[in-house]
């Protein structure tokens, strides 16, 4: 089996939240404690949280990841991208997750990197009615291409150079919602406090 690492996305600015989204809460926990639950244990080699949150180096040792301190969420999704590549070591693909899905589960994380170990050359992307959302999992040819991305571009910026490749695993339209305002998270019945 081919060797996989996760990178979980958790250090944004949340500029449009207005505040500490990862730590505003749907169904009494909250956002990074639900991405962290979301990856299976013993799927992936490496995991690594990327964040500038103080309590998610205690989230992230009770489940065995790595976090990797990002000081400047201000320099965009890409430090975030280079930064969790540089943590997993040596790994044939790596599955990027974003911290803000509260309803994205195992098993979808499961499915995802099922796909990918059937067809290793490809990018593998969740998606509802054909339109990708994340994750998404990357194979190691494609590190160099996420390591040159600058400022706030991810990973479909790399997506939309090879679409030949991408490869769509359809999961549940709630799975892909995510939440980046107060009325996104109000209206998924979550509750936080802009501090």
């Amino acid at each position: 089996m081919l060797r996989m690492g996760c990178v979980i996305m958790a250090a944004g600015a949340a500029a449009r939240f207005g505040g500490d989204k990862l730590a505003a809460r749907v169904g009494g926990r909250s956002l990074l404690e639900r991405a962290l639950d979301a990856v299976p244990p013993g799927l992936f080699a490496a995991v690594a949280v990327v964040s500038a949150r103080p309590e998610a180096a205690v989230l992230a040792a009770a489940r065995g990841f790595r976090l990797v301190a990002n000081d400047r969420p201000q320099d965009g999704v890409s430090r975030t991208i280079r930064l969790g590549l540089d943590a997993l070591g040596e790994c044939d693909g790596a599955l990027f997750l974003v911290a803000d899905q509260p309803f994205l589960t195992r098993e979808t994380v499961s499915r995802l990197a099922a796909r990918w170990q059937e067809e290793p050359g490809a990018i593998v992307a969740a998606a509802h009615g054909g339109r990708r959302g994340n994750p998404c999992l990357f194979p190691r040819d494609c590190f160099p291409e996420l390591r040159r991305l600058a400022g706030d571009r991810g990973g479909g910026a790399v997506i939309r150079a090879h679409p030949e490749r991408l490869r769509l695993v359809e999961v549940p339209a709630r799975e892909l919602e995510d939440i980046d305002t107060p009325q996104a998270l109000a209206d998924l019945g979550g509750e936080g406090k802009l501090d």
